[in-house]
């Protein structure tokens, strides 16, 4: 429900902003609300499935999410869909963060790597569903419609967490870091917001970095209490474990890149080379197909190669792929494109199947709400970078080349600035040890394990 929304707002950005009077690169803002919120409740969604318990937490936040879907359709204004998508956030903050801490503890580590392609790959149905489904529903019906589908989806996955899902807690959870979870709210969320605010002229431009610094501050201030609390709301001192610093740290470089896709591949196509939204989401749902297919080759991969090495030379490939994608052009056969996002969908999956793994390679049981937490702000956070640092380059490539719309040659600079950023990964993850993460590798029930 919550990859399928995104892919299909992401496919229906331009069609929406003109509907709101707006320029399409403003509405850079509805994402980046939608992981603000997302940083501002992940920190606490480890502590609350704890505390109340983890199926408890998921349905609810499933229905947080279906109620801001509704609002997002009935919305009139920016303002008005913007704080519908930050209420989406809320239900997406503890929505996916519990659900993988709901795998971790059903699971043991060598069946975790096949854990986590089960989990992400029918939450890959989403990218292949909604580009196309909301490409058609803007082109021949209406944009408002495209979120009124997570209705059903929403009360079939109520009926199915109850008779599947246990419900998961903790007997004596740590209290909660309300000092650190304030500091964490205001720092990642002013600043993020400030971050998407910077080139859009809806606020005095001396707002946005204002709102920076002040994040930034805040920020510093919560890594100061972090380190002398016993039990702060995101343990930066789990980062001292080399496997969970480097799915962090690297990963954080990684999904920069990841981020930006969903937002600028179908504004190319449909703003730089004038396709309308269905025939741009036919193009974009290809990279779905491209990562479900790794999805079942990622264990016998990471068997053969191990997770550093798979890490170091993926991330290569991957910051090709995504950056390959500033070559099309009005001329560009359409099988073409079809087939270079498929790739472009093919060697992420992988990278972002190693790093969820590998975050838990060394996190007991006990440590998995925390570790999951702090993993999952970090992931957001960058996915919402993603989004501003694509729009920003994308607005200094149009005023640079003097441009008075956004054409076709405004997109190469930042498909290429994105794809550096996952090769930028590389340095990070090539700290890991060679055998990092081989008890996930592992098949169950082999000698290794006995």
């Amino acid at each position: 429900m919550e990859n399928m929304d995104v892919t299909v707002i992401a496919t229906s950005l331009p069609a929406l902003a003109r509907d709101l009077g707006q320029d399409p690169i403003t509405l850079k803002l509805a994402l980046t609300s939608y992981v603000v919120s997302l940083g501002v409740f992940i920190p606490i969604s480890g502590w609350v499935a704890d505390k109340v318990g983890a199926r408890t937490i998921f349905r609810s936040a499933m229905i947080t999410f279906m109620t801001g879907s509704i609002l997002c359709a009935l919305s009139d204004s920016l303002l008005t869909f913007v704080a519908a998508r930050f209420l989406q956030g809320i239900g997406g903050a503890m929505m996916v963060p519990v659900g993988r801490i709901i795998i971790v503890r059903s699971v043991s580590k060598a069946e975790l790597v096949k854990a986590i392609s089960y989990l992400t790959l029918p939450s890959l149905m989403g990218p292949v569903i909604g580009p196309p489904l909301g490409g058609f529903i803007t082109t021949y019906f209406h944009w408002r419609w495209i979120f009124l589908i997570n209705i059903p989806i929403c009360i079939l996955g109520l009926y199915l967490a109850g008779r599947y899902i246990q419900n998961f807690r903790e007997e004596d959870p740590a209290p909660l870091d309300m000092k650190g979870f304030l500091l964490t709210a205001c720092g990642g969320g002013v600043a993020m917001l400030g971050f998407s605010l910077i080139g859009n002229h809806l606020v005095p431009q001396a707002w946005p970095i204002i709102m920076c610094v002040a994040g930034s501050v805040a920020l510093f201030f919560y890594f100061r209490h972090a380190m002398r609390t016993e039990y702060p709301l995101l343990d930066l001192r789990l980062l001292k474990i080399p496997t969970l610093r480097a799915s962090v740290l690297g990963g954080s470089l990684f999904r920069v890149g990841l981020g930006a896709v969903p937002f600028l591949l179908p504004l190319a196509l449909q703003e730089g080379l004038g396709l309308n939204p269905f025939e741009a989401g036919t193009i974009t749902c290809a990279s779905a197909f491209g990562a479900m297919f790794m999805k079942a080759l990622a264990s016998m991969v990471l068997r053969r190669y191990g997770f550093r090495t798979v890490l170091m030379g993926n991330a290569v490939l991957a910051g090709m792929a995504i950056a390959s994608y500033g070559i099309f052009s009005s001329h560009t056969p359409y099988y073409v494109m079809l087939l270079v996002v498929l790739l472009g969908g093919f060697f992420p999956s992988l990278q972002f199947t190693c790093l969820n793994s590998i975050a838990y390679a060394d996190i007991s049981n006990r440590d998995a709400g925390r570790a999951t937490s702090l993993a999952s702000v970090v992931q957001q956070l960058s996915l919402g970078m993603g989004v501003t640092i694509a729009g920003l380059v994308l607005q200094i490539s149009n005023y640079l080349q003097g441009h008075a719309t956004i054409v076709e040659a405004d997109f190469w600079p930042a498909f290429l600035v994105v794809g550096l950023f996952s090769v930028a990964s590389v340095p990070v993850t090539a700290r890991l040890p060679k055998n990092a993460g081989l008890e996930l590798t592992r098949r169950h029930g082999s000698g290794a394990d006995k």
